[in-house]
């Protein structure tokens, strides 16, 4: 008998049968939900739609109150009934159609915001890495005469030499011109080819 209610009895360990719905699930695409209620809800917040909306309820309020009396649908003696449930239907659909929009919103602003922040790191890492070139350039050329540094110590060599000779003249020697030698002299030499007009 332990082993039948063992057998039966499910435990945690097993997951339950899903239920059948009487009706499908929705689910619609939220990316082209979430575009289409964006669009609305920048809609709402535009001129035109309030100009729209102003000129809906007074051409409402115009017809049910000058109207003829058999066309009338909404009593100007009950207070417009059905044009505030009609206007607080509308409300109670736009405040969520405007914070799903804020959501998505949000969502922009936050990955806009990650990716700030990478770009900021990889500057700031690139920033320090010029940086760092800059100062071994600068080092660098610490080290490297300048056109300047040249040209000065060219002229006190000269002036120590100019001091050396005590007024004697310096005179350059000569290298003697070189003689080609004979071996080339005896090199014999080629004629030019001789064009026969043969044809």
């Amino acid at each position: 008998m332990a082993e039948r209610i063992r057998s039966t009895s499910t435990g945690l360990d097993t997951p339950r049968e899903s239920r059948k719905r009487v009706f499908p699930r929705l689910r619609p695409n939220p990316d082209r939900f979430g575009s289409a209620t964006e669009n609305f809800a920048r809609f709402m917040g535009t001129p035109q739609f309030l100009f729209y909306m102003t000129v809906f309820c007074v051409l409402w309020l115009v017809w049910n109150t000058w109207g003829p009396e058999n066309a009338r649908w909404d009593s100007a003696a009950l207070g417009f009934t059905a044009l505030t449930l009609m206007l607080s239907l509308q409300a109670s659909y736009a405040a969520p159609l405007l914070l799903l929009a804020q959501n998505r919103q949000d969502d922009r602003d936050r990955v806009s915001l990650r990716e700030d922040r990478h770009r900021a790191e990889r500057n700031l890492s690139d920033t320090e890495y010029l940086t760092r070139e800059i100062a071994e350039l600068r080092i660098a050329i610490r080290e490297v005469a300048t056109r300047d540094y040249v040209r000065s110590e060219l002229r006190s060599a000269l002036e120590e030499l100019l001091e050396a000779a005590d007024g004697q003249e310096l005179t350059l020697s000569k290298k003697p011109r070189r003689k080609p030698s004979d071996n080339t002299m005896s090199l014999p030499r080629v004629a030019p080819p001789v064009r026969s007009d043969s044809q």
